[in-house]
């Protein structure tokens, strides 16, 4: 009886640490903050990392060495801004990267740098947020997407 009451007690707990992955807190008025311009130029000092070039969709811009152009949007399971969530989730693109000596398309994820010749690209921003709930129901247009790449190494 006892071992019973200790598994459906167990049992309870697990169901609901597994149910409380993310938990919407209630809203308040989300701000939209302006989009960050569509291209920065690289000019950072020596030993510092380089400032961010970003990208909406279809649009090539220079990366400090390679030109990159996002064309699509894979994955986005990022946890929204009015939410907490167990993972932060992450954002799947499928890009072009051309080198001058040609192009290709690849695949590149938040968080995770991929090797482009001799250094690394990385998506390291990716705006707006998502929201929770509202009217879109979390979904964010496609056109508005903006991708912060950053490119260290030595093209």
């Amino acid at each position: 009886m006892i071992a019973r009451q200790s598994y459906l007690l167990l049992a309870s707990l697990a169901a609901g640490f597994a149910l409380a992955g993310c938990t919407i807190i209630p809203p308040a008025e989300p701000q939209s903050a302006p989009l960050p311009p569509q291209e920065q130029t690289n000019d950072a000092p020596t030993g510092e990392q380089a400032p961010l070039t970003y990208a909406a969709l279809g649009q090539s811009v220079y990366v400090d060495g390679p030109r990159v152009m996002p064309l699509e949007v894979l994955e986005d399971s990022r946890c929204p801004m009015n939410a907490r969530c167990v993972w932060a989730g992450q954002v799947r693109l499928r890009i072009r990267i051309d080198l001058g000596s040609g192009s290709t398309t690849r695949e590149i994820a938040s968080g995770n740098p991929l090797q482009v010749a001799d250094g690394s690209l990385e998506l390291v921003e990716v705006r707006p947020d998502r929201v929770a709930g509202g009217e879109s129901g979390g979904v964010i247009d496609p056109g508005t997407y903006r991708f912060g790449f950053r490119f260290m190494g030595g093209l």
